[in-house]
């Protein structure tokens, strides 16, 4: 195509994105107005830098390897190949995450066989059971006038 037939797409584009901009505005506000304003500019822009009929190459280039894809075997042993190399690569992140999980809590419960003391409890004047780790700290809350 010559420099003209990317031009009368670039300016179709941008009418259509004006028309769309308008709609966007009575409907949906100076914000909606806004944003369909910058998509109205970008065929305009990707024209001026040249990267219109770059775009255009790439749809077509995609296009042609869809349409050679639908009947050719190699082709899905290759996307075969390509999903069950994703398969793999989740679950041996799952199996990796399980085994650092299972490393940690190894490492926080004792080996010797031993229990770990259980916490006592204390009845206070208000008739609430409390742990000891936690006496101090409701103290301190009391002290300060929090609690």
């Amino acid at each position: 195509m010559d420099e003209a037939t990317w031009a009368a797409l670039a300016a179709t584009l941008t009418v259509l994105g004006l028309v769309w901009t308008w709609v966007s505005y009575r409907r949906r506000g100076i914000a909606g107005g806004m944003r369909a304003l910058g998509f109205t500019m970008l065929p305009v822009a990707a024209w001026l830098t040249g990267t219109l009929e770059m775009f255009t190459e790439i749809a077509g280039s995609v296009t042609d390897w869809a349409t050679g894809l639908v009947l050719n075997p190699i082709t899905w042993t290759g996307i075969g190949l390509a999903g069950s190399g994703i398969v793999l690569i989740v679950l041996a992140g799952y199996l990796r995450d399980r085994q650092l999980a299972r490393g940690q809590q190894a490492t926080s419960t004792p080996r010797t066989g031993r229990t770990l003391p259980e916490a006592t409890s204390t009845r206070e004047p208000g008739g609430s059971v409390v742990d000891d780790d936690l006496a101090d700290i409701e103290a301190l809350l009391k002290r300060r006038g929090i609690q």
